[in-house]
């Protein structure tokens, strides 16, 4: 299983979907798993997941103040998701998962998840993303803002749990960098060693990450 991580717009489900033409699995999106708990509770059963919804006005507050909520959801969240993930390696299903809300956590040697964050530092490349993504919003700097602070911050721990961090530019090989970074086992890198080393770009079905090939989940 791969877990693909970072702030909005950083690319990551560009990254994700074009990992899974790379390995032919399926894309899970963080936010469905958000959607489904928002439809199947209450605010206050789950006050964090909803916080949004309950206070929309909370979004122009200061972006230290969003940052600090956005982890508060992340974490509220962590149990959901770990238990998705658990599910999927349970049942030897790899799956790419990407997702905002995606909190990393310390890389295992040999186990079945390999987790990878994304992190693009600079406002402005931040703001035209969301200008290109979205141009009827205009520009989104306060947005912008809001996704460069907390990236820092997704980023700082992963580093500290040993998940690798990968800058999105340039664009145009970003899906084979993350995938060399996962397939990866030197010694010199943050990723958990393999057994064995990987020569090259492995063909579609071959996963350096865990699970098993198509056809025998």
């Amino acid at each position: 299983m791969l877990v693909v991580g970072g702030a909005s717009g950083m690319g990551k489900t560009g990254v994700g979907r074009a990992l899974a033409r790379r390995y032919e699995v399926p894309v899970v999106e963080v936010d469905d798993i958000v959607e489904a708990l928002l439809a199947v509770t209450l605010p206050e059963h789950l006050p964090e997941v909803h916080f949004w919804r309950t206070h929309p006005q909370a979004a122009r507050q200061t972006p230290e103040s969003v940052v600090e909520r956005q982890i508060a959801i992340a974490e509220a969240l962590a149990p959901a998701i770990e238990a998705v993930v658990a599910n999927h390696v349970g049942t030897d299903t790899p799956v790419i998962l990407e997702g905002d809300y995606v909190l990393p956590r310390p890389a295992t040697p040999e186990g079945p998840v390999r987790s990878v964050f994304l992190h693009e530092d600079d406002e402005e490349q931040v703001t035209a993303n969301y200008l290109r993504r979205e141009p009827e919003a205009g520009p989104q700097r306060h947005r912008a803002r809001v996704s460069v602070l907390y990236g820092r911050w997704l980023a700082a721990q992963a580093r500290a749990a040993d998940v690798p961090v990968v800058a999105p530019r340039p664009w145009e090989d970003l899906a084979s960098r993350v995938a060399e970074t996962v397939e990866d086992a030197s010694t010199e890198t943050v990723v958990p060693t393999r057994t064995t080393r990987s020569t090259g770009p492995q063909p579609a079905g071959r996963r350096a990450w865990g699970g098993s090939s198509p056809g025998t989940a």
